[in-house]
């Protein structure tokens, strides 16, 4: 059933093969919404596209093409997830970073205006905070990104405010703090060409993929040394991304929100809930850190919470790893 407030035409995703993409796909398909996935598949992977969605090889930051695919579906709700997402790999590579995720975003921004969109949704990142001085942080967190990955994001933020101010675009640029797990229905999970996740580097090690797990610094300024991550649900990602699309579609203003629980973890205290969920403990190794890891990133969720009424559903470290191992079982 198409809901009530549905949009004029599909709504459109950029990097749909991939790990939240693909999520939020399923989750606006759940609901009801009709889907068209534009991916490269440079990253991703065609077969966590949904059936139901419609697919399109492509770049996100093809701008002709993006002007053609919107306007001739009547396109005008947009999801922008395409980009690459690891801050020690930015600093490495700082150009390439800004080429994948602010230039090819720039070049979307362009085909979306040329064919007048009115809602577009951002996945941005926690990593525009840099080393927050305020645990948790909040929308009003001084920004600092300490890598090019989160300066390519907030870059990006500023480029589609100062888009939409020129338009009557409105926007919701969601800020993700560390996502895990996998959907319940084992139709998606994480998949990654090179894993740098912690809880899925764990299982990993849990399922005999790997010998041992890197503990990247010990001697962080946090009670066991090291790094806190605030661990969100990547289910209730996805239905904060519907909420969002809701509220622009009810008029709603522009938004900059953090998607988090508003608790964290440290890496020892994920890798023992992970040996705890999956009955096998994890051996680790102490490495060096690792250059652009903050000490500490918690969100303040209040914002989210109270603009769309998100409420999340899966907000367990635990049942968060035991899907993320189901997941992973099931790639074996």
């Amino acid at each position: 059933m198409i809901p009530s407030d549905a949009p004029h035409g599909p709504i459109l995703i950029t990097g749909g093969a991939g790990y939240v993409g693909s999520h939020v796909a399923l989750a606006l398909l759940d609901a009801g919404w009709s889907v068209i996935v534009v991916d490269d598949l440079s990253k991703g992977r065609q077969d966590l596209i949904p059936e139901k969605a419609d697919f399109i090889e492509g770049s996100a930051g093809d701008a002709d093409l993006i002007k053609r695919v919107l306007i001739g579906n009547d396109c005008r709700s947009v999801m922008h997830f395409a980009g690459d997402i690891v801050n020690a790999d930015s600093i490495r590579e700082p150009t390439a970073y800004y080429q994948r995720n602010t230039v090819v975003s720039q070049s979307f921004i362009t085909g979306c205006l040329a064919a007048r969109v009115s809602h577009f949704i951002f996945s941005s990142s926690a990593a525009v905070y840099g080393e927050p001085q305020i645990i948790p942080a909040n929308e009003d967190t001084p920004l600092v990104p300490i890598t090019p990955y989160g300066t390519s994001k907030l870059m990006t933020e500023w480029m589609l405010r100062k888009a939409a101010a020129s338009c009557d675009m409105r926007y919701v640029a969601l800020r993700y703090f560390n996502v895990a797990g996998a959907d319940g229905k084992g139709r998606s999970g994480q998949y990654s060409q090179v894993t740098t996740h912690l809880i899925k580097a764990a299982l990993e090690v849990i399922l005999d993929q790997q010998n041992t797990l890197n503990i990247y610094g010990d001697d962080y300024p946090t009670p066991d040394g090291t790094c806190i991550r605030d661990y969100i649900h990547v289910s209730d990602l996805a239905d904060a991304h519907v909420l969002a699309l809701r509220h622009l579609l009810r008029g709603g203003d522009s938004q900059m929100l953090n998607c988090g629980y508003g608790h964290g973890y440290s890496v020892r205290e994920v890798v023992d809930a992970v040996g705890r969920a999956c009955g096998k403990p994890v051996p680790t190794s102490i490495a060096p850190r690792r250059a652009g890891d903050a000490a500490q990133l918690v969100a303040d969720g209040s914002r989210l919470k109270a603009l769309f009424g998100w409420k999340p559903r899966n907000d367990d470290l635990e049942a968060i790893i035991r899907s993320a191992f189901e997941w992973e079982k099931s790639q074996t």
